[in-house]
Formats: structure tokens, sequence, C-alpha cells
């Protein structure tokens, strides 16, 4: 199961984890079309479950919707945000509640109600998508900011709880990617010459960039990593 599997990150990871042989649900607001044929044509099972996750009152419904075609969610993907800019002093409380109810609450709700059948099947694969911003302070995104490192914090308490269940609890964090959520950055050319500047692999990262880290935190091959944030950056944070 994937969050906001749509476009962009979300896609990728469900293109391949579909590679590696897994069947894909997708949830999110709008139609997975591309997203869809991409996973059909690779030979894989492919489940579209509408639902708008800035509220958890949806939850229930998806997980169920889930189940029953698949009978069981052995990995989990909270990758659905969005983001807000404004400076910190301007920074409406509207704003702050959309990106924290898409990015942190609804991350968490649907995680708990997942997790609770992985407990009791003794296995499962949680994958959150954080960001530099669960390590950095950032400019101008308040409240993304705040949901990140929430996410960072999340990750590692439910390791601390369910690794030892069977569980794992792991997440990746994005460097700068070509994404809706960068356009604005990638328009102003001062910003994203400075970027740029610093990231030692010298551009930006394209979705796909991503697949192996989910790949490998879905797989047995992570069954005792737990608790980590695997930046996926080009660098930037080494330097």
């Amino acid at each position: 199961m994937i969050t906001g599997a749509n476009t962009g990150l979300g896609q990728a990871i469900a293109i391949a984890l579909a590679e590696a042989g897994a069947e894909i649900v997708a949830v999110g607001r709008t139609e997975p079309t591309a997203t869809q044929a991409a996973v059909l044509a690779l030979g894989r099972r492919f489940l579209a479950v509408q639902a708008d996750l800035d509220s958890t009152a949806a939850i229930p419904a998806v997980v169920d919707a889930a189940v029953a075609e698949f009978g069981e969610i052995d990995i989990l993907v909270n990758n659905a945000g969005i983001i807000r800019r404004r400076e910190a002093v301007d920074f409406s409380e509207a704003d702050w509640d959309a990106v924290m109810n898409v990015n942190l609450k609804s991350a968490f709700f649907l995680t708990q109600a997942v997790g609770r059948r992985m407990l009791a099947a003794r296995r499962g694969k949680i994958i959150n998508i954080a960001s530099l911003l669960s390590f950095q302070g950032g400019i101008r995104v308040a409240s993304y900011t705040a949901s990140k490192s929430g996410i960072a914090g999340l990750t590692r308490l439910l390791a601390n709880e369910w690794a030892g269940k069977g569980v794992n609890v792991n997440a990746i964090a994005p460097g700068y990617f070509e994404t809706n959520n960068t356009e604005a950055l990638r328009q102003d050319e001062q910003r994203s010459r400075d970027i740029l500047a610093r990231i030692p692999a010298a551009r930006w990262g394209t979705p796909s960039d991503l697949g192996g880290a989910a790949v490998f935190l879905s797989s047995a091959a992570s069954d005792y990593v737990h608790g980590t944030i695997l930046p996926v950056d080009g660098g930037w944070l080494a330097r």
C-alpha cells in the first residue's frame, strides 16, 4: 500500500516495488492512471483506492478495501504529503493544519490501522517518507518542517515498540527531487542554482532514484534494520 502514488516519488516507489514482485494498492485523492498502467504492464495486480488523507475518517475503508482485494497488507509506504510556503511570521493556522493533517496525523493513524494487522501476523514492513527537513530547519515551510521532524520521531518510536514483534519501521529522506513539491524552487533561478551548488552529485534527483531504497527497506534484506532514516539526497547531508 502506497499513499500518494499517482505521480512523482510515490509513483516511482510503486513501480519499483512492482518490478520487485509486489502487488500494489495506491491510495490518493486522484486517479493514479499512469501508475496503474505501468504496474499492470509489469504483470502485477493493482488496486486504486480513492481517499482524501486530510482526514482520518477514510482510513478504515482504505484498509478494508486493500484487505478485501489482496487478503493482507505486507508493506505500507506513507508517501502522501503536501507543502505550504510562507514566512513564519505570516504562516496561517489553516496552512499549518492542512499540512500536519496529511503529512503526520493521517500517516500515523494509517500506520496504526495497518500495524495492528501486521502485529497480529508478526510480520510487515512500514516505510515513512521523511525529508531533509527531518534533519534541518529549512525556510518558509514551518508546518512541513514540523511534520517531517515528527515523521522521523514516529519512525524511531514505532521501531522501538514493534521491532521485537516482527514489524520493521524505517524511513527514507529524499533530497531535492524533480517533483511537483519542488517546482517553485526549480523555477526560482537563484534558489535552484544555490541548491545545485550544494549537492555533491551536481543534479536534482529523479523519482526513479528512490526505488532501490524502497525495495531494500521492503525486502528481507532489511530484516535487521529498524528505526533508520535513510537519506537519498545526492550527498546533501554529507556536505
